[in-house]
Formats: C-alpha cells, sequence, structure tokens
C-alpha cells in the first residue's frame, strides 16, 4: 500500500472550515478506484497545519487514477480555497492499515 503524505497550510482563521470542507472532499476522493483510506490530524503547535495522510492500493492509483481524472479538480475546488501555500506531498509504502479501514 502507498501512503500520501500532505503538508496542509491553511489560512489563519479558517482552520474550522477547511476540517468541514475536508469531510466533503473526502467523499469525492473515496470515488477514486485505488483509495483505501483518509486520515485529517491538526497540529497542536501550529492550529494552521494540517498533516493529510491518504492510503492507495498503488502509487499509479494516486498519481495517474486520481490526479489525472475529473475527481481531482472536485475536490481541488472544495478545499483549495483554504490553503495558505500549495500542499507538499510525499509518498510512502507500508503496509500500515488503520482499524477502521473500509
Amino acid at each position: 500500500m502507498i501512503i500520501e503524505h500532505a503538508d496542509i497550510t491553511v489560512t489563519e482563521g479558517r482552520e474550522a472550515d477547511f476540517e468541514t470542507a475536508f469531510l466533503r472532499g473526502r467523499e469525492v476522493v473515496a470515488k477514486s478506484p485505488g483509495f483505501r483510506w483518509a486520515r485529517l490530524v491538526r497540529q497542536v503547535e501550529s492550529p494552521t497545519s494540517f498533516l493529510l495522510l491518504i492510503g492507495w492500493e498503488t502509487l499509479e492509483a494516486h498519481t495517474v487514477g486520481f490526479r489525472e481524472s475529473d475527481l481531482f479538480p472536485q475536490w481541488r475546488a472544495i478545499v483549495g480555497e483554504f490553503f495558505a501555500v500549495p500542499p507538499t506531498i510525499v509518498h510512502y509504502e507500508s503496509d500500515l492499515t488503520p482499524a477502521d479501514e473500509g
């Protein structure tokens, strides 16, 4: 499994709105073939900083299947307005699976 790791900084004062928008955006991402799970966590020390983790079956499920599909602009339209700067995205390979996947 591939874990997408996205560091997201949102505009100060818009954190709660971003968290709400993420829930809608997650529904879009979840429609993509190869999607397994998604988690969003907020940093304690810097409340405008979020970590988004998304489990994908393969790297290509994210980089081609999702990013090159009509779903990506839908997702970006929901959450993109909250980004203070473009997110930093990296990928990890792991067999880590959250207990509540599915």
